[in-house]
């Protein structure tokens, strides 16, 4: 993406930000941006994703709308997922988005 497509884009998102705000919804619901839960380091939770990259025992990467999300471990394991939610497991070292 270049630095102009990336401004326009954040426009939109500021914009999108702004009448979530303003209408009393969701921002999961209007910005479809994804919404990670968390117990304790052993349970991940995922909604709003698109697709699942790479899956690993170390490694889980996944497409969403704002970009990827990357959860590095031990013994990962993708519990179950649908469409538009996934739980991983195992013992879960970092979360970050790229």
């Amino acid at each position: 993406m270049t630095r102009e497509n990336k401004e326009r884009q954040d426009s939109r998102d500021s914009l999108r930000n702004r009448m979530a705000n303003a209408a009393n919804m969701p921002k999961d619901v209007v910005l479809g941006v994804p919404i990670i839960t968390m117990t304790g380091r052993l349970e991940l939770s995922v909604e709003n994703y698109n697709g699942i990259i790479e899956y690993t025992d170390i490694l889980v990467r996944l497409s969403t709308k704002s970009g990827q999300i990357k959860i590095v471990g031990k013994h990962l394991q993708i519990e179950y997922y649908t469409s538009d939610e996934m739980k991983v497991t195992g013992q879960i070292k970092s979360v970050e988005y790229c």
